[in-house]
């Protein structure tokens, strides 16, 4: 079917995204947006652009992330588990993969990939992730890509002091 277009969408903690493949699984649109809590209107508004954008096209659908659960369920789609989601994708477009660490909004993630599959998550904190790094930028008037420029003339290496438990 040659007017057939794959879409994936992530409904994170904090945000949607979402990426438009077509049957050569080329990427021809790509698009991040900040949900603020409204998760439904905001995959809804994404969709509804992909509409506008692919008007003679039919689509696949893919749905993940942490608030992809609802989301699927009033569209009526198939869930998948990000942690499952990401280990396929890595295993299919990139198979020499050792180890994959995604940091999600509130959470971080890591896959060993071996004789078997070993995932971790860690427990009770969002230090490092997405949302804290979000607001760190914030706190220093800058974005997240900002803070990589920052990082790049430090001259100290500060302690933080930590009650997180690691993913190990």
């Amino acid at each position: 079917m040659e007017n057939l277009l794959h879409v994936g969408l992530d409904v994170g903690s904090t945000t949607v995204k979402i990426i438009v493949m077509d049957n050569n699984k080329n990427t021809i649109y790509r698009d991040y947006k900040r949900h603020f809590s409204d998760t439904k209107n905001t995959v809804c508004n994404v969709l509804e652009d992909l509409l506008k954008r692919y008007p003679l096209n039919s689509f696949t659908l893919a749905l993940t992330g942490s608030g992809a659960m609802s989301a699927a369920r009033f569209l009526g789609v198939e869930f998948i588990q990000e942690v499952v989601s990401c280990k396929r994708a890595v295993e299919k477009y990139i198979p020499k993969t050792d180890v994959v660490i995604e940091l999600g909004g509130e959470d971080a993630k890591i896959i060993y990939f071996d004789q078997s599959i070993e995932q971790r998550m860690n427990g009770t904190c969002a230090g490092g992730t997405g949302a804290f790094l979000d607001q760190m930028a914030s706190l220093l008037h800058t974005d997240t890509a900002g803070l990589n420029e920052l990082a790049k003339g430090y001259k100290t290496i500060y302690p933080i002091a930590s009650r997180c438990r690691s993913i190990c």
